[in-house]
């Protein structure tokens, strides 16, 4: 018999929980008119897959929203501009920004003003990071990893902000300070990783440490999964991520006494359980 240990931390956020309740309640509400998000409004495929049976329309533009419907600005934010030009043009506003998101765009905001340039840890495809750059005035610098950094050329007469996308790993961005420390330029730091992702992490982590396996669960377009991912594999234990119960290995998983299981924040509870159901009667 298979030991299945699940996180507690598993599954939607705050953030998640309270962009989707945003939209199922306009959904319920709505009359008449049409509902679009403006991108995905979460990073997991059977969610959106869900909304769009239930008539949501998903716009890659904010062209593609029309005056006088509503959209729903996702979970990861979006940039300023395209914020600012859907509401110039008379569409109806839901913002859905995860609190955490909203906190960092307007620190960011308020500590570039003063001509600070922003040195913001992130991947460069993600919304999230899109959107974080657009509230720097001042220019903005990318980084990915402790060698993208230490490839920008920081020039010693000019002030910076550091930040980091909200899923970020702690650990790097912390090797970050002390790398820009050791160059003495002037830099202001802001506390921008969510509290959630961090206790996701470590608890991740300290599960792996328990178990001969450890089951990941979420979109694969989801930064915060593949970063749950990440912290495992390096922690030295046998990773798998999966989007759904058919993607298991389940020949490799049978003979194994302990299983341990975690999902991203935005994977839904009952993706969680019928995994948890199926590794159990392993």
């Amino acid at each position: 018999m298979v030991e299945v240990i699940r996180a507690e931390t598993a599954g939607f956020c705050m953030g998640v929980d309270l962009a989707l309740n945003k939209l199922d309640s306009l959904i319920d509400k709505n009359e008449h008119g049409k509902i679009y998000i403006l991108g995905p409004i979460i990073h997991n495929p059977q969610v959106l897959e869900d909304y769009e049976k239930r008539g949501v329309i998903t716009a890659n533009s904010p062209e593609e929203v029309p005056e006088g419907a509503f959209v729903v600005i996702r979970a990861h934010g979006i940039p300023k501009m395209a914020e600012e030009e859907l509401r110039s043009r008379g569409v109806k506003v839901i913002d859905a920004t995860c609190p955490k998101v909203k906190k960092a765009q307007l620190l960011i905001k308020r500590n570039t003003e003063d001509d600070r340039i922003l040195l913001l840890y992130g991947e460069d495809s993600h919304p999230e990071v899109k959107g974080l750059l657009s509230y720097a005035p001042s220019g903005t610098h990318l980084f990915d990893s402790m060698e993208e950094l230490a490839e920008i050329e920081l020039d010693p007469s000019k002030k910076y902000c550091l930040a980091a996308q909200t899923t970020q790993d702690r650990i790097i961005y912390e090797e970050s300070i002390k790398f820009l420390e050791s160059k003495g330029i002037d830099f202001v730091t802001l506390n921008t990783i969510c509290d959630a992702t961090r206790q996701r992490q470590e608890e991740a982590i300290a599960l792996s440490a328990e178990v001969d396996h450890m089951i990941v669960v979420g979109g694969r377009i989801s930064g915060n999964t593949r970063r749950l991912v990440q912290v495992v594999e390096t922690a030295g234990t046998k990773c798998t991520h999966v989007e759904v119960a058919d993607e298991l290995p389940l020949d490799e998983l049978k003979d194994l006494k302990r299983i341990g299981l975690t999902a991203g924040a935005s994977t839904p509870k009952h993706l969680v359980d019928g995994i948890q159901q199926i590794l159990e009667e392993l």
